[in-house]
């Protein structure tokens, strides 16, 4: 896997041939849904079949999105998920609608050496975003759940979220925090549409991408991974900064400094991960 994940394909916890299919599919990360993507008769059945396919290890990292932690059947996910802990094979737990860090305490003491990572779907959750991501270190990472922040602000148009999304990124960088991924494109066909949204988001500071189909995923990459005239330009500043420290111009006029330096070497790692 990349050192920090780029694509997280959702499936839904109630379809084992769905999920032993998203496993092959390319993505970094498989995120096993047991909340919205599971009606409320087949709870049960979810967590059963995600036992299952985490009984042996996942030739990915699979994280499971556990239900409502204020809801009655986040104690039933998580007695699932505690017997998987001696196999070692969950990566993590995907936590939904955190509106503060208090909810991220008893998680962590209930599920000890578990990443956590957090999704703000809320006003009050963004507005608590710096708070929830310093709460506990077993909390890994925060994104976006943009589906209920859309409907909780009531925003129609997608600009309307660029202010949240990036007041996310803040608060991931002032944690100390990986940068967060972007909340899912819902259209599944729109290929040109999540081809721009990336761009977008990748210009916000997000890296990276949640999935819910397959055919989504070399998009994504596309969209985040260096292209050939930003490696060369990477390669021209570290060439010219080679022996040379401090800040200086390029022959062509651009002005170099460490800022500069350290965002070509970020480029280049980035493509050698590619």
């Amino acid at each position: 896997m990349r050192e920090v994940p780029l694509t997280w394909l959702y499936v839904p916890g109630d379809r084992p041939e769905t999920m032993a299919k998203a496993l092959a599919a390319g993505a970094d990360v498989v995120l096993v849904d047991l909340e919205d993507a599971v009606a409320p008769d087949r709870k049960e059945y979810a967590r059963a079949a995600t036992a299952d396919l985490l009984a042996e290890p996942p030739p990915v990292p699979v994280h499971v999105r556990v239900n409502a932690l204020d809801g009655p059947e986040f104690a039933a996910d998580l007695a699932a998920l505690h017997a998987l802990a001696p196999l070692g094979t969950l990566a993590g737990l995907r936590l939904p609608k955190v509106s503060s860090p208090a909810q991220i305490l008893p998680t962590a003491d209930r599920a000890p050496h578990l990443p956590l990572y957090a999704l703000l779907e809320s006003a009050l959750g963004v507005e608590h975003a710096y708070a929830i991501a310093t709460a506990h270190p077993a909390l890994r990472g925060i994104a976006l759940g943009e589906t209920d922040l859309r409907a909780d602000l009531g925003v129609r148009a997608d600009a309307g979220l660029d202010w949240p999304r990036s007041r996310v990124v803040l608060a991931a960088r002032a944690a100390g925090l990986a940068p967060p991924p972007q909340s899912v494109h819902p259209d599944v066909r729109d290929l040109d549409g999540l081809a721009a949204s990336c761009a977008h988001g990748r210009a916000l500071g997000f890296f990276g991408r949640a999935a819910i189909h397959p055919r989504q995923l070399p998009v994504i990459e596309a969209a985040y991974l260096p292209t050939p005239q930003e490696i060369e330009t990477a390669e021209t500043i570290l060439g010219a900064a080679a022996g040379r420290p401090g800040a200086q111009a390029l022959p062509d006029g651009r002005f170099i400094d460490s800022a500069v330096v350290a965002g070509a070497h970020r480029t280049l790692a980035l493509a050698r991960r590619a």
